[in-house]
């Protein structure tokens, strides 16, 4: 057995009371989904920002009655410090996801990104540490890497950050390292690089390019790529990242703790070839694209290429990725589908 294998097994034996912020978003839901069907009782925090009803509801759908009936939400903010206090009342483990992602947004409003990245983890990080939680693992993310050209990104090495975003994200990383020293307050930081997966929002301009694309494709409108394509992200199926989330909680080894991780699969995929999977999975499921995406300049803030090291979080944490890209594409664009013939 995995030690991924393991952990599920013992926590179905010995429950745990689970904090999830922005739980009815992306990532948030999915890790929903998961603790509920381990038979986990959830406390889900909220304010409907970036997060959908409907997300909500699906994971409803697709769990048992008793086990919808151990997760409670609390609809509120984290830049309100009661609302995180209420959420971390007599919990065990928390998974920090909320915040305002994607670069774009941060260039155009960087006030508010702070306000949530930034106010809103420390007022996490303090009611966590005040509520005297077993463990405390936050969304970090790969912008941190800025600038440094190195690949595969390895911990220690970032470089200048390049947008308002990946600043806020750094800063995460430094109030939990002095928290740490000050408080002995040990947390867990997660370097998502390019999540994706069912209930990742196609909608607004902020979304991420693999649900925007593919949402593009079912309607047959134009593909818009940035740059000439060979732009690379190591990119990493939400299941993956729901692994490193509950190995990072649930770790007993305390030199594990305090330390950054990098999420991934450690795997380089280009833009046009992402473009040319997410055609062809759709494809198999009987949507035919037929157009050539419509190249356009590079974005601004964006890094050219960007590719993971997971030898860190596999040596301390245990963690395999259990998906590629291309079976993550698959199960994806099942979904998608699914969803848009529901419509």
């Amino acid at each position: 057995m995995s030690q991924y294998q393991i952990v599920c097994e013992q926590l179905k034996q010995s429950p745990k009371i689970w904090l999830v912020t922005g739980v009815a978003g992306f990532i948030g839901s999915n890790l929903l989904e998961t603790l509920l069907k381990l038979d986990q009782t959830v406390v889900g925090l909220d304010n409907f920002a970036t997060g959908h009803q409907h997300n909500l509801d699906e994971v409803q759908s697709l769990v048992k009655p008793e086990q919808w009936a151990n997760f409670k939400l609390y609809e509120g903010d984290i830049r309100n410090f009661e609302d995180c206090q209420t959420a971390c009342a007599g919990v065990d483990y928390v998974l920090h996801e909320a915040a305002l992602g994607s670069v774009p947004r941060s260039i155009a409003d960087p006030i508010t990104t702070n306000a949530a990245n930034v106010t809103g983890f420390l007022h996490m990080l303090t009611a966590a540490r005040d509520a005297e939680v077993k463990s405390f693992t936050y969304a970090a993310s790969s912008s941190t890497y800025g600038d440094h050209p190195a690949l595969p990104k390895v911990e220690d090495n970032i470089g200048k950050p390049l947008s308002p975003y990946a600043v806020t994200k750094y800063v995460n990383e430094l109030y939990a390292e002095v928290f740490a020293r000050t408080y002995g307050f040990k947390t867990i930081g997660l370097r998502y690089f390019n999540v994706f997966g069912k209930r990742q929002d196609p909608n607004g301009a902020y979304a991420a390019v693999i649900p925007k694309w593919t949402a593009a494709m079912i309607a047959g409108d134009d593909v818009f790529i940035n740059g000439d394509g060979e732009t690379s992200r190591d990119f990493c199926f939400i299941e993956n990242t729901v692994q490193a989330n509950i190995l990072a909680a649930t770790t007993q080894n305390d030199e594990a703790k305090n330390q950054v991780y990098n999420v991934a699969v450690g795997d380089r995929t280009t833009l046009n070839d992402l473009f040319n999977a997410i055609k062809g999975a759709l494809n198999k499921n009987g949507v035919i694209y037929t157009k050539e995406p419509i190249y356009r300049d590079f974005r601004t803030g964006d890094v050219r290429h960007s590719q993971a090291s997971i030898a860190k979080i596999q040596q301390h944490l245990g963690y395999v990725p259990q998906y590629e890209i291309a079976e993550g594409i698959q199960l994806a664009m099942q979904w998608y589908v699914k969803k848009l013939f529901e419509l």
